[in-house]
This record gives structure tokens, sequence and C-alpha cells, in this order.
């Protein structure tokens, strides 16, 4: 029975980082850019948006797709890198654990 108690201390401490990790990412931010630097979308590890800066020049009433289409792979672009970063992160974590349930 000794293991298992040495086991829930390890996972209340593992619980305790990754709520300490969560707090800290949604501090850290990822920024891309689409358009050549038309289109620039921040996104935070919690991934949210939490900017999203348009040049004025990249803005044709013409040409509404395009604009659709720089904003929507920015976006994207921005939620992968914020996942790969909290994956990172949580890799680090973890020791390369693979415990499901969590990124």
């Amino acid at each position: 029975m000794k293991g298992m108690g040495n086991m829930m201390k390890q996972a209340q401490k593992l619980q305790s980082q990754m709520l300490k990790l969560q707090d800290e990412m949604a501090e850290k931010t990822v920024e891309t850019t689409a358009g050549g630097g038309m289109v620039r979308v921040i996104a935070n590890g919690k991934q949210q948006i939490v900017s999203i800066q348009i040049e004025k020049e990249v803005v044709d009433p013409e040409d509404v797709e395009m604009l659709q289409d720089l904003i929507l792979a920015a976006v994207n672009e921005a939620l992968t890198k914020s996942q790969e970063m909290v994956a990172a992160e949580m890799s680090k974590l973890t020791g390369g654990l693979n415990i499901p349930g969590i990124m």
C-alpha cells in the first residue's frame, strides 16, 4: 500500500503543476501572419485569439473573400502554434508520458 500512497502524492503534485502550467499558458502568446504580414493574429496558450490586426492595404471592398481567406489562414495557424506550444510545455511536465485527456 505504500507504493499506492507515493503514486497518489505524485499524481497530486502533477495535477498542481498542470494547473500552474495552464495559468502560465494563458500569459504566453504566439503570433502568425498571412498575406505577407497584411493580417496578423495573436493567440494565447488557452487557444484564444487575443488580437487581430489588418493592414488597410488589404481591405478591398471588391475582394472580401480574399480578406476572409487571409484571416482564416492566420487564425488557424495561430491556433495550431498555440496547441503545439502547450503540447511542448505539457510534455516537459509529464516527461513524455501519454496520459489520456491531456494535450
